[in-house]
């Protein structure tokens, strides 16, 4: 597989948060990604306000791939049928199927328990449909153990998932190992590499709190050393990202998807040190 270059960004429910998005998008068009992904909360009423609007504009004013994120754990199938109906309309053929975070005080659906479940219904309904899938380089949180996490991924590729994306990580050698463990299970779908550059107090801070991604001592002596230098944390953190992505490509990792946090600036950094590192390409996780 070539070696490609991608981003993600998400919708606002704002007319000024879309126009400054489409700002941002306009700018990450300029660096010819393989696609652009858009996601999507849990507030699933409004998918298709934010989300297709979104991924609507990507392709089809900027002709530029795009996956819009499904997260089904609160939809019905009715729900789903719908949005896929409506994705057909657009030329949109690409989702990214997730079960999505459940909330404390909301009881889901149930009509998809995991995202295997929602694949499986989309690939019924829509076998034209590529679907990509999440993985978790460091174990999804609600997985007991290693094994039974890609158990479970084997699973969703069985089904139907043409593709993955991996979750953050800052430890490159937990994702080579990962992708070990994948290949020994049969696992044999393009693996995109996860990448969040982290270019600010506020957002290492919450990172911390709120996943379990593990942080490598290097990138812990950063946090520490620049912790009140905003302009030296973001140059250290931004410095640490392509690091990662050149040792990644190096070992022959397919591709990096780029969270952007709708920062079009972080991506321009990245890619004005990278760029030449990728091979432009498109069809991302569909058959050829």
């Amino acid at each position: 597989m070539d070696r490609l270059l991608s981003f993600e960004v998400f919708p606002s429910n704002t007319q000024d948060g879309f126009t400054k998005l489409v700002a941002t998008i306009q700018t990450l068009a300029k660096l010819k990604p393989a696609f652009i992904s858009v996601t999507c909360s849990n507030n699933n009423q409004t998918i298709d306000q934010t989300t297709i609007k979104v991924a609507n504009y990507i392709q089809n004013e900027l002709g530029i791939e795009t996956i819009a994120h499904l997260p089904a754990a609160y939809l019905s199938k009715a729900q789903v049928k719908r949005t896929i109906e409506n994705l057909t309309r657009l030329g949109i053929y690409h989702v990214l199927a997730l079960r999505g975070d459940t909330l404390p005080n909301l009881k889901p659906v149930h009509d998809f328990l995991y995202a295997s479940d929602l694949i499986t219904y989309i690939k019924t309904i829509a076998p034209e449909f590529s679907i990509s899938g999440a993985c978790y380089p460091e174990v999804h949180p609600d997985s007991p153990n290693r094994i039974s996490d890609i158990q479970a991924l084997k699973v969703k590729c069985d089904v139907g998932c043409d593709s993955l994306i991996s979750q953050l990580f800052f430890d490159n050698d937990v994702f080579y190992e990962f992708i070990e463990r994948c290949q020994l299970a049969g696992i044999d779908v393009p693996i995109l590499a996860g990448i969040m550059p982290i270019v600010n107090r506020k957002q290492a801070i919450r990172l911390v709190q709120t996943t379990k991604t593990n942080l490598p001592r290097k990138f812990l002596a950063i946090l520490e050393k620049y912790e009140h230098n905003p302009k030296a944390l973001r140059e250290a953190g931004l410095a640490y990202a392509v690091d990662q992505i050149v040792d990644l490509l190096t070992q022959g990792v397919g591709g990096v998807h780029l969270y952007t946090m709708n920062n079009a600036n972080v991506a321009e950094h990245i890619y004005q040190q990278t760029g030449a590192l990728f091979a432009t390409a498109s069809c991302f996780g569909q058959e050829k």
